[in-house]
């Protein structure tokens, strides 16, 4: 029995040793704090690259089928062919930013949202 106390008494002479807790919090909260900044931040980035895409490939779908939303926009471009009107079509996402740190987006991050135009040329032969 003494040979299993042993290892127990070590164990729990670990556990109570509290000699650099202080200096590793000290260190841990402010690394946990910049991963969580820099988690968000990228985790935003990719939300808006992944909706720029989303956007103008729904614009260049729009505009090869002919098949418009009614909050599409259109530009008239005056060209110089007989016959051929050009139209920009713009067209509009919108996205919620998730909040991974409270407070980092002033506090207000479910009213954080971010606006996403997809452009494509639209030729109407009239």
């Amino acid at each position: 029995m003494g040979f299993v106390r042993q290892p127990m008494k070590t164990i729990l002479k670990f556990l109570r040793d509290e000699r650099g807790s202080v200096e590793s919090s000290l260190v841990m909260i402010p690394l946990l704090i910049l991963f969580l900044v820099a988690f968000q931040l990228t985790t935003a980035v990719h939300a808006r690259n992944t909706t720029v895409i989303k956007a103008q490939s729904a614009a260049t779908a729009k505009a090869i089928s002919g098949q418009f939303d009614a909050d599409d926009q259109f530009i008239h471009i005056d060209s110089a062919g007989d016959g051929q009107n050009l139209d920009l079509l713009v067209t509009v996402r919108k996205l919620k930013l998730v909040d991974l740190l409270p407070g980092f987006l002033n506090g207000h991050s479910s009213s954080r949202e971010i606006e996403i135009q997809g452009l494509a040329i639209v030729e109407n032969r009239r």
